[in-house]
């Protein structure tokens, strides 16, 4: 069975969510963990590091999907950072980068958060 983690960690009013491992539809459910987790606390500015995720699936992507409408109606976002290149490639290939912003690390993502 594919290993996943996450963990989450504050930053202000800013949550970051680290990814690690497979992320499929077999792990999925713990990221829907954290995304519950977080809109149930009102945290609605988020950022997810890919930096440590091998591998997702399309279940994995639409975990992205099912929370994204909810947290920009709170006046919040979802920042992706850190990706590869081929886990970057599936998002793209989807047209995620045009509904995501997506930086190359976490302070950029942040920064955003900041200016807004």
């Amino acid at each position: 069975m594919a290993e996943f983690s996450t963990s989450v960690q504050e930053r202000g009013d800013i949550s970051i969510i680290n990814l690690k491992g497979f992320l499929d539809a077999h792990t999925a459910p713990t990221l829907e963990n954290n995304f519950t987790q977080l809109i149930n606390s009102s945290k609605y500015k988020i950022v997810v590091n890919f930096e440590d995720l091998a591998y997702i699936s399309s279940a994995g992507l639409g975990v992205f999907m099912a929370y994204i409408e909810n947290i920009r109606d709170n006046k919040g976002d979802i920042k992706l950072t850190n990706m590869s290149d081929k886990v970057f490639n599936i998002f793209d290939l989807l047209g995620f980068p045009l509904l995501y912003e997506i930086y190359k690390n976490e302070e950029e993502a942040i920064k955003k958060f900041s200016g807004s």
